[in-house]
């Protein structure tokens, strides 16, 4: 080989070298759902395992990691899996909604493939179908920093993942049942945490983690609850908060945290006191009568004693304690001085500032159809086509399936009327920067998540919304996160821009209300239809209802 020939392939194997090394890194994961038999709350129940756990595998990644995830369903009806909080830029076509995806059908197997693109956080997965989420199929997404960025506080002893929600000894296809016969699945029969309800003083009561003296330790507590908010805290010891739902925020000491259904947050915790077993403890709140389970803490190495009985109180109750969450939430604030995958560069992202181009007011409802019970967003209750929204849309035949802003961007002015059944889908403009306003009037608390986006949470207040609200707004610091809660006769507003083309589910955490119509869907379109903007449908993508068959579209390009 001659001197030309040489340099040429030199350059052209570091040429290949880059582009090898560029590429983010991929983790492989591959699950297999199945039914097995656990005793949450000493009853011997059907739950949904993954790989044999509950809660299921934690998917442990950094910041722009390729996720792959081979999810054999053993179960014996159809399954989706959503990820929620990550963004998956550009790709709706695995976000695990009905809206999106045709289901895994049993005995059958599907990969889904997303980025965690300029993510950081606490998430958590699990299954959109049915009632599902009531037995479990649910586990952790945490998102670390890459290494070179610095993170605004110093590298835990450990981390822990604490997965609260509230428990039915119903199986969940009685659930199902149940909500299919037009009642109200009513009041849980008690709160877990990773599956077990603890009580204090029980003999055989596990260390739910063990810490050592002196050290510091990160806990990822989320609620993934069907309709309980909680608080949590730890006897003796107080809490850091250092992130909620991807964002780093102000580095405030609490005793307790409220923690809404579907929300996820970090908190420090330093094993400084007395080498002893203590309680994590989490309270039901806004029930009129409280429920509670415990979790056991080893602080050194089990030989301090056991636990104290008397248990840190839980906040105030009823209104007060409304206005105890809410002041709460006002102390949330973003840290714009941390280094960290962020919606904009750091310390650039001035949302105050821009225009708002479109303004949506929701107000939820609990209304009949049919004689049945159903829930309701602007009068509209969303219900699932058999052909996927996104994948009806992508082949060109949306009027066969559903129509576009059957819903309002304000409700109408009698909500009592029975509630109109379809798909509700909103047509929205590709990169608008909107403000949605979640006005609730019903006497139990709500919770909403933004699929595909994050949004800034720049005001809750008690009452009815007015334009006048916005003075009250918090323009500098509101924290980027992607649920929301929406207090008894109070309302929320959030501001985001529907830059992520796509089909994204905006839906309420309260599974009970999604399953019965309190739910949309954003259609985001991108009118170049460039892979600049989305990714084109995968190779392997399911397809049923009318589509099933169908040539598949031409790809887009560049």
């Amino acid at each position: 080989m001659d001197r030309a020939s040489t340099i040429m392939l030199v350059a052209f194997l570091l040429c290949l070298s880059t582009t090898v090394r560029a590429e983010d890194p991929y983790l492989f994961y591959t699950w297999k759902v199945t039914y097995g038999t656990i005793s949450p709350m000493g009853v011997p129940q059907q739950v949904i395992l993954i790989n044999g756990q509950f809660p299921g595998p934690k998917i442990n990644c950094t910041s722009n990691n390729n996720v792959i995830v081979n999810v054999f369903n053993e179960l014996d009806e159809p399954l989706l899996f959503t990820w929620s909080g990550i963004q998956q830029r550009k790709n709706s076509w695995v976000d695990g909604t009905p809206g999106t995806m045709c289901p895994i059908l049993p005995g059958t197997n599907f990969t889904y493939k997303f980025q965690v693109k300029d993510q950081i956080g606490s998430y958590f997965y699990f299954p959109t179908t049915s009632l599902q989420r009531a037995v479990g199929g649910y586990g952790p997404i945490n998102v670390h920093s890459r290494e070179l960025i610095p993170v605004p506080f110093d590298r835990p002893a450990e981390e822990f993942n604490v997965f609260v929600s509230d428990w039915y000894k119903k199986g969940y296809k009685t659930l199902k049942k149940i909500l299919d016969n037009g009642q109200t699945i009513a009041r849980p029969d008690g709160l877990v945490m990773n599956g077990k309800n603890g009580k204090v003083g029980e003999n055989k009561l596990n260390p739910l983690f063990t810490m050592e003296p002196s050290k510091t330790y990160r806990y990822r507590v989320c609620n993934v609850g069907l309709r309980t908010s909680v608080n949590f805290r730890f006897q003796g010891h107080s809490m850091t908060l250092v992130e909620i739902e991807g964002s780093h925020t102000v580095q405030n000491v609490y005793d307790s945290l409220d923690l809404h259904v579907g929300q996820c947050l970090s908190v420090l915790v330093t094993a400084n006191k007395e080498a002893k077993d203590y309680y994590l403890v989490a309270t039901s709140r806004f029930f009129k009568q409280e429920f509670s389970t415990v979790a056991l803490i080893r602080n050194g190495n089990g030989n301090g004693g056991p636990a104290t009985p008397e248990l840190p109180p839980p906040p105030p109750v009823n209104t007060e304690g409304i206005a105890w969450s809410i002041n709460q939430f006002r102390s949330f604030r973003w840290n714009l001085t941390a280094s960290a995958a962020r919606p904009n560069p750091q310390g650039s992202y001035h949302y105050g500032q821009i225009n708002i181009t479109r303004t949506f007011k929701l107000v939820n409802s609990k209304t009949q159809a049919n004689g049945k019970l159903r829930y309701a967003i602007n009068g509209v209750s969303h219900t699932d086509p058999d052909t996927p929204l996104k994948l009806a849309e992508y082949f060109e035949i949306p009027g066969k399936v559903f129509k576009y802003d059957i819903m309002g961007d304000n409700p109408p002015d009698n909500l009592e009327n029975p509630a109109t059944l379809a798909p509700n889908v909103v047509n929205a403009t590709f990169r608008n920067f909107v403000e949605i306003i979640f006005e609730n009037h019903e006497k139990t608390i709500q919770t909403y998540h933004l699929d595909g986006h994050s949004f800034f949470a720049v005001g809750i207040e008690p009452g009815k919304w007015s334009p006048e609200k916005r003075k009250n707004y918090n323009l500098v610091d509101a924290i980027s996160r992607h649920t929301i809660q929406v207090y008894p006769n109070s309302w929320a507003a959030i501001m985001t821009t529907l830059d992520n083309a796509g089909m994204w589910n905006l839906r309420s955490e309260m599974w009970a209300r999604t399953y019965l119509g309190q739910q949309m869907y954003f259609s985001v379109l991108s009118p170049e239809r460039s892979l600049r903007d989305e990714h084109n449908i995968p190779d392997n993508q399911l397809l049923c209802g009318l589509v099933k068959g169908m040539s598949v579209p031409h790809p887009y390009t560049i």
